[in-house]
Formats: C-alpha cells, sequence, structure tokens
C-alpha cells in the first residue's frame, strides 16, 4: 500500500502530532508541505485547514480523525487505548487541549508575537498581556493532572500526550509562557522526559521566523 502523504506546513502543530504518531507506529510516510488554504489542503479539507491526509485512495481531515485512522489501520503500540475508559479519557484530553487549550496558548498569546497585530509591526502588548490569566489557570490545571501518573491520560503514552506537546514547546518560545511552564514542577518534568522521545525528536519541525528555536534539554535544565 502507498506511503502516507501528511499534508501541511512542517511547523503547524496538528502536522506535528500527525507526524509523531506515525513516528510512534513506525508507519511510513511522506511530509508534503500546503499551506493553509492552499488548494492541495483545499482538496481534502472543506474548510481549507490543516492537517490533511492522502493515503492510496482514502483521504482524511482533522488530525485526531487522521491518527486514529492510522492507530487502527497499523500495527505497533496503540495510541489510543482499546478500552472504553482509556479511549474517552484520551478523547476527552484531545478535545480539552484543541478546544481550549490551543486556542489559549497557541492561538491567543503565540500567535499574538508571532502575527503582530499591534501598532508599527509589534506585538499586541494587550492581547499578549490579557491572555496570561487564563494561561495559567490552564497550566496549572496541566500540572495537577500529570503529576498523577506522569501522563496526560491514564498511566501510559497516548495520543492526548503526543497533542499537547508541541503546544508546550511553542508555548515556551516566549517569556511568559516559558516561565509558566517551567515554574510548574510537575509539567516541566513531564515535558523534559517526553520530549526525548524518539518521535518528537524525528518529527522536530524546522524554526520559524523571530522565534527561539531550540532543543528542549537547553530549556528544561
Amino acid at each position: 500500500m502507498n506511503k502516507i502523504q501528511i499534508i501541511g506546513p512542517p511547523f503547524s502543530s496538528y502536522v506535528w502530532v500527525v507526524r509523531m504518531a506515525c513516528e510512534e507506529k513506525h508507519v511510513p510516510y511522506d511530509l508534503v508541505p500546503g499551506g493553509i488554504h492552499s488548494p492541495e489542503v483545499y482538496a481534502i479539507h472543506p474548510f481549507g485547514k490543516v492537517t490533511v491526509m492522502r493515503h492510496g485512495n482514502i483521504e482524511l481531515c482533522e488530525s485526531k480523525a487522521i491518527v486514529t485512522y492510522i492507530d487502527k489501520t497499523f500495527s505497533g503500540p496503540a495510541l489510543i487505548p482499546q478500552d472504553a475508559r482509556g479511549a474517552a479519557e484520551v478523547e476527552q484530553w484531545v478535545s480539552l487541549v484543541n478546544t481550549a487549550i490551543d486556542p489559549c496558548l497557541i492561538r491567543a498569546y503565540f500567535l499574538g508575537y508571532l502575527v503582530p497585530k499591534g501598532a508599527d509591526g509589534q506585538p499586541d502588548r494587550a492581547a499578549i498581556v490579557g491572555a496570561l490569566p487564563a494561561m495559567q489557570k490552564q497550566i496549572d490545571v496541566l500540572d495537577k493532572t500529570v503529576a498523577r501518573t506522569g501522563y496526560l491520560a491514564g498511566a501510559s503514552f497516548t495520543l492526548a500526550d503526543i497533542n499537547l506537546l508541541p503546544v508546550l514547546y511553542y508555548v515556551q518560545r516566549f517569556p511568559e509562557g516559558g516561565e509558566m511552564v517551567q515554574s510548574a514542577k510537575s509539567l516541566s518534568a513531564y515535558f523534559a522526559h517526553h520530549s526525548e522521545r524518539r518521535s518528537y525528536q524525528a518529527s522536530f519541525p524546522p524554526p520559524l521566523p523571530g522565534v527561539r528555536t531550540v532543543r528542549d534539554s537547553e530549556v528544561t535544565q
């Protein structure tokens, strides 16, 4: 069967999630660059969002659906537990990250720095500062959650962890986010440990302009 094609910008957190899933399962894939709202992406996603996947005559959009397909199609370690409770807990945390944590930590905070909308092309400090209280609350919740077992859901590495790691990487690229994560002792230890996984290292994205890019051992010591 043909190799999986993962289509989207390499630096996208959701593209990174799908690539990590392939690496965990040892599934060969090709990364095909394609921007948001590009023809290549619109051909699969009705709203032109990333990431999207093609595998032979199978086309899918949305990272959760793509990883579910990969997990059920290929052998290797299960990324979504087989039991109902374990699967539901992973689904719960994927949903919480995608609908609440990513919009705050990435869309509001990280992109507030990366895509400046303030005067003279500077970051919108009001928008960034406005996101900080919600960020702190969310990081406190994550810190408390991973303190239980060292994982976000259950007691083993799952899609829930894969889905969170890129968010934690990117939010630490700017001062307030880095300080918050490093001050959350369980969460910072969680990130330091899991960012050493082969799948994380093998799928590490290229640098973004204006973003401090370092390997995570340098920011978690």
